[in-house]
């Protein structure tokens, strides 16, 4: 497949939609945006490709299909151009298909293609549950990936009906399985089975509850960095910052949700993002589509820093630290750069880690994410 014949899967963006009748000026986002309006831009030089899924049936909601993503747009295109390296696409809206199947198998199309094409792809949900046509892209590559969620709960309710609900089930146990490693970003234990988490720690994934990670924020970025898809929940976001998430007051402020998302910009690894849950009628004006288009632009600005990293092969661009803790000799790599932070496993193979595991390991202690990454190898 090309990225030509991907048309047939998109339907384009209505500029009159998302501007007002003076258009966008010069400075703003709205005039730097390759848009598929009339016609198919050229996307070689992409670094951020937008495509829009306002899919909304696996949430129980019968529509196929909602104007949220163009909602989003409307917001993001009125914001300043400040990223100049950062080059920005937008392919329009994933057709929505008879079942929610169909919608599903158009949006792994789209991804998977654009992924192959070494885009980093920004999925304007829709549902929850649409995330599964964004890990199944991979799966289309028979790639085994890392992937993240920032969500207040785990979407793994068997009394419930609803796909959004439950679909992490097929995640963690659907075959042939391409998931080598999950992490949850933002839970609030309050909405969670305490034999939850215990089945989660048993698959060998990791859970981190909303207070701890704002607590030290930072310690996710390694974790983001090193995955292959991050899938955000706006239901994560207190609703004072979002009112469109009805389900909680709590969770992250605003600023909080677009560091998260500033780490996924920069992380290299990191192929695809989904934003999902965004309800237009439940918005409050425009607060959650504008928070949305905040954190898009913070996308940007990770990719624009991610540009200033150097490879791992580059030596002269690290400070290296060879050491040994508990018996194992290892070696932590510091970015010159970024101040960023890789740690060596007993494969040779360099994962992204945190100062904080550093200074565990000079403590002669094993950091965790070293341990449970060798477990899970």
């Amino acid at each position: 497949m090309s990225l030509q014949t991907l048309i047939d899967f998109l339907e384009p963006v209505t500029i009159a939609k998302i501007s007002d009748d003076e258009g966008f000026k010069d400075t703003q986002l709205g005039k730097h945006i390759a848009v598929y309006d009339e016609t198919f831009p050229d996307i070689t030089g992409a670094d951020m490709v937008l495509v829009g899924c306002g899919e909304m049936r696996g949430a129980g909601m019968h529509l196929t299909h909602t104007d949220s993503p163009d909602l989003i747009r409307s917001e993001f295109y009125k914001l300043f151009y400040w990223h100049t390296t950062v080059t920005v696409a937008d392919l329009g809206n994933v057709k929505c298909g008879a079942t929610l199947e169909d919608s599903y198998a158009a949006l792994r199309t789209v991804v998977s293609e654009l992924v192959e094409q070494g885009k980093k792809v920004i999925i304007l949900g829709g549902s929850h549950d649409t995330t599964l046509a964004q890990y199944h892209a991979y799966g289309t590559r028979n790639r085994i990936i890392d992937a993240v969620c920032v969500d207040s709960r785990i979407d793994m309710d068997l009394e419930s009906v609803l796909p959004a609900d439950l679909f992490l089930v097929e995640m963690f146990t659907g075959m042939p399985n391409y998931l080598k490693h999950y992490t949850h970003i933002g839970f609030q234990s309050y909405f969670m089975h305490p034999d939850m988490l215990e089945t989660i720690d048993k698959l060998g994934f990791d859970c981190y509850r909303v207070g701890k990670v704002k607590e030290a924020i930072e310690e996710m970025e390694p974790a983001i960095r090193n995955s292959d898809m991050l899938s955000f929940d706006i239901a994560a976001i207190q609703n004072a910052h979002a009112p469109a998430n009805h389900i909680t007051p709590n969770g992250f402020n605003g600023e909080e949700a677009c560091t998260l998302l500033q780490y996924a910009g920069m992380s290299h690894n990191c192929s695809s993002i989904g934003i999902y849950g965004y309800i237009p009628e439940q918005d409050l004006h425009k607060l959650t589509a504008k928070q949305i288009s905040h954190m898009l632009w913070y996308v940007m600005d990770g990719i624009q820093k991610g540009k200033q990293e150097a490879a791992l092969e580059n030596r002269n661009d690290f400070n290296e630290f060879t050491m040994a803790f508990a018996e194992v000799e290892t070696i932590f790599l510091q970015s010159k750069r970024t101040g960023r932070w890789w740690m060596q496993l007993h494969d040779g193979k360099y994962i992204a880690c945190s100062y904080l595991d550093y200074m565990t390991a000079c403590k002669n202690d094993i950091p965790e994410r070293w341990l449970r990454a060798v477990e899970r190898s």
